[in-house]
């Protein structure tokens, strides 16, 4: 297996999992997606690799920094793939661990009032009185619906005591989300 190094690693690109291992003899890998529904893992033939973070003995030859998917599909809670270039179960499990990458521009379009996470981080979080609540630093999945979590920003240096604020990311307190406009505006009280 030779690391392919044709293309650059994308600027928009977007952590979707890890490789868990080999699955079965003949290459193919398990990804462990961190998304319920990893459609990115499926519209992209093209899977940007880092090292796992921490100590990792990198496979012989280094690591990949692109696969190429011929095929992948469901397995239960993970997704199985086929790579050109990795035909045997040793090239597969070297591989255990990295971290599987997508480019931004490869996920599939979101539907009318869906939207990705990681197209949420960053915003900045308005209630209907006009306050400035803080930007959405992460969400948190309940299994029910998502939570925002919003972190107060500092001004003028001075560190921030308030706690983060955590939305749910309903409709009845999500009035509107202005991706262009990096807004979320919501119905959401200073105090609650």
């Amino acid at each position: 297996m030779g690391p392919s190094s044709s293309e650059d690693f994308p600027d928009d690109a977007v952590e979707v999992g890890r490789i868990g291992g080999a699955w079965g003899v003949k290459g193919w890998i398990r990804v462990l997606p961190h998304a319920d529904d990893p459609q990115a893992l499926f519209t992209s033939k093209r899977w940007y690799l880092r090292p796992p973070e921490g100590p990792a003995a990198p496979p012989k030859g280094g690591w990949p920094l692109l696969l190429r998917v011929s095929q992948a599909r469901d397995h239960g809670d993970t997704v199985v793939a086929a790579i050109h270039d990795i035909g045997d179960r040793d090239a597969a499990e070297a591989l255990r661990g990295a971290r599987v990458f997508v480019s931004r521009a490869s996920f599939p379009t979101a539907g009318e009032d869906e939207f990705y996470w990681v197209d949420l981080i960053g915003l900045s979080v308005r209630n209907r009185q006009g306050d400035d609540l803080g930007k959405v630093a992460g969400l948190l999945d309940t299994g029910v619906h998502s939570v925002l979590r919003v972190a107060p920003e500092p001004t003028a240096g001075v560190p921030v005591a308030a706690p983060e604020r955590l939305i749910p990311f309903v409709k009845a307190y999500i009035d509107r989300v202005d991706l262009p406009g990096r807004c979320i505006h919501v119905d959401w009280g200073l105090d609650y």
